[in-house]
């Protein structure tokens, strides 16, 4: 039957009145922490898995000892004649990102074996295992901002009906957090939410609540909910605006913190779906491909000091009032203030209160949606640049678990690393320059193969097969998978996809490189990053918007073409990846953001995805809401999905 456009009432709902129709207030205790006092906790806690001493010996012992072998290949190569400034720098820059991208491989290579045991899942989750039945109430919170209502109650809803489905919706109460600013979203937003009140009915407890003062962003905004109402909700799990999750995902989750009392924290892997754009289906190919055996990884050497990345983790509600009330930072701007990337401190200070927290990649049920193009992707990218380097103020917090600052360090060197792979690679095209005789052409090649040919190019196969390995593992777990090989498009495919895929995003690395050390400036610098909402779906921008976006890449790219050409054509040919990617800039991000590219390799089955080829339920059904006529596009003005 086809739908037909709803007419709303009059007026219609009003903001005001749907803003108190909240529960009686549960208050509970959230006193601020101290990052100046605090103890680490000792003795080992029920869920820690046996043997986390070796495993991560194991992980960061091989790291350390493929760091040294390529540490001591390089010295050789440099120590003719004795080690210049210039030598000691590349050699210190080459060790500190050589061991990053080392341990990675040796965290992806324990993920790949991992998955070839077929281990039993962590805390009992199993997804194939009977539904269970959690005692206690959970909340659901969806904090929001600025965010498209239509799409945003579509998403819950879908969610809610799944959860319906199970039969224990009974105990799980939906709020809706707003903080939107917008008074024409706001208006949408009331709008929306009575619909989807209506629409389920008494099947499901739903509150809605916008707050007059949105401080400290999103984790104010969770803060103040638990310090209200936590009291009647012994456990909560946060949804993003893109988030959505299978009934029975969040069944288990409940089920699972009811019996495991030292479990503050249960993280899941979310599945990144939904993707038209050319870029968005490549991120989802390989958060898909690559994706399990990263996170199998982690979660086999973090053990019960898993991470948490802010949304779709179940959380014990004491543990987080008791231990993740947020001081401001000290310190210049923008590292002072209010905390930004919350979820790595707050997940770190309730390890140090003694709690656990654990990875369960191998549940399923759990989703969200990535950024529509590379442009949408390096905005967010911005404000968690500021957030994660922000945690250097964190890093001496007393009391820590080593772990935790772990988490910390290499949030921070994500992007310290942009400046130091810029910084690697000037060096490395300078010192062929200042040894080059009077009348000889440039050459990088020659210059380091006459070092030592042999150590050159191994130093050089090395560095590669550690970077392109966690793909390589990411291609053969999916090739040993029958479903989930079928369910990438077969072998031959997934390898096409994984070969795009790599292309694609060696040609984007240059922008993205300049972008981030633009960011690492700006925040040194004292730039704030504001507070934007994202684009969801559309990843189209107009030509003129593009050039003025990546001018400052291009720019840099023919100059560094001209300045290359004028020395050496040898030189240009060395430096032509990244001098390609930069001057190309708009048409690659062009094309990556085209969403009838996308839609056009989604027919060949490029870059599929199981999700993608058998959705889910709740993805179908998330879908069939967001085609149908909504109350809220009868305003006069349509509210924006971005800022």
């Amino acid at each position: 039957m086809t739908p037909t456009a709803p007419t709303p009432p009059a007026p219609g709902p009003d903001v005001a009145a749907l803003s108190s129709p909240m529960p009686p207030e549960a208050p509970v205790a959230m006193p601020v922490q101290s990052l100046r006092e605090g103890r680490a906790p000792r003795g080992r806690l029920p869920t820690t898995p046996a043997g986390m001493a070796w495993r991560r010996g194991a992980v960061i012992g091989t790291a350390a000892v493929i760091t040294l072998i390529a540490t001591y290949q390089i010295w050789w190569l440099l120590r003719a004649g004795g080690i210049t400034v210039a030598e000691g720098a590349l050699l210190v820059i080459f060790v500190a990102l050589f061991a990053w991208i080392v341990q990675s491989f040796a965290s992806t290579l324990a993920g790949f074996l991992v998955l070839l045991q077929k281990r039993p899942a962590r805390l009992g989750l199993d997804p194939r295992a009977p539904l269970p039945a959690p005692r206690a109430r959970t909340a659901l919170l969806m904090p929001t901002y600025n965010e498209d209502p239509t799409r945003l109650m579509s998403g819950l809803q879908a969610t809610c009906e799944s959860l319906i489905a199970t039969g224990h919706a009974g105990l799980f109460d939906v709020f809706v957090l707003s903080d939107t600013r917008d008074p024409d979203i706001q208006r949408a937003e009331a709008i929306e939410f009575e619909a989807l009140r209506e629409r389920l009915g008494d099947r499901l407890r739903l509150w809605y609540r916008l707050r007059d003062d949105n401080s400290e962003r999103k984790a104010g905004n969770v803060a103040e909910w638990v310090r209200g109402w936590g009291a009647d909700w012994p456990k909560f799990l946060i949804l993003d605006a893109d988030s959505l999750m299978d009934g029975g995902t969040l069944v288990r989750l409940a089920d699972a913190m009811e019996r495991h009392d030292d479990v503050a924290l249960i993280q899941t892997l979310p599945v990144i779906v939904n993707g038209h754009t050319v870029f968005a289906r490549m991120q989802q190919f390989a958060g898909s491909v690559y994706g399990p055996v990263i996170a199998y990884g982690v979660a086999w050497w973090h053990g019960a000091e898993s991470n948490y990345w802010g949304h779709n983790a179940m959380i014990r509600t004491q543990a987080f009032a008791d231990h993740c009330g947020l001081p401001a930072l000290n310190g210049p701007t923008p590292f002072n203030g209010h905390v930004l990337s919350h979820d790595f401190v707050e997940a770190a200070l309730m390890r140090r209160g003694g709690w656990a927290l654990h990875m369960v990649p191998g549940l399923g049920g759990s989703y969200e949606e990535g950024p529509p193009s590379l442009t949408d992707m390096l905005v967010r990218d911005r404000r968690w640049c500021q957030g994660n380097l922000q945690h250097g103020g964190v890093l001496p917090t007393k009391g820590l678990h080593w772990v935790s600052r772990w988490h910390m360090l290499i949030g921070i060197g994500h992007y310290l690393t942009a400046p130091l792979w810029a910084l690697l690679m000037l060096i490395g095209l300078a010192l062929p320059l200042l040894a080059m005789e009077p009348g000889e052409g440039y050459s990088a090649g020659r210059y380091w193969m006459q070092q030592d040919a042999n150590r050159f190019l191994y130093v050089f196969a090395l560095t590669m097969s550690m970077l392109l390995a966690p793909k390589v593992f990411g291609y053969f777990a999916t090739l040993l998978d029958p479903e989930r090989r079928r369910g990438c498009g077969g072998a031959w495919r997934a390898f096409v996809s994984m070969l795009l895929e790599t292309l694609l995003a060696a040609l984007m690395a240059p922008v993205t490189m300049y972008v981030q050390c633009r960011g690492v400036a700006q925040v040194l610098a004292g730039k704030d990053s504001g507070w934007d909402s994202q684009r969801r779906d559309d990843g189209s921008v107009p030509v003129s918007s593009l050039v003025r976006t990546y001018a400052g890449a291009t720019f840099l790219g023919l100059v560094a073409l001209v300045m290359a050409l004028g020395i050496s054509p040898g030189l240009a040919a060395w430096m032509s990846p990244v001098i390609i990617g930069l001057v190309a800039s708009v048409p690659i991000v062009m094309f990556t953001s085209s969403r009838s590219a996308g839609q056009w390799l989604k027919r060949r089955r490029i870059f599929a995805t199981p999700e993608e080829l058998t959705p889910p339920q709740v993805l179908v059904r998330a879908s069939e809401l967001r085609a149908e006529p909504h109350p809220s596009e009868a305003l006069s003005t349509k509210p924006r999905a971005s800022a």
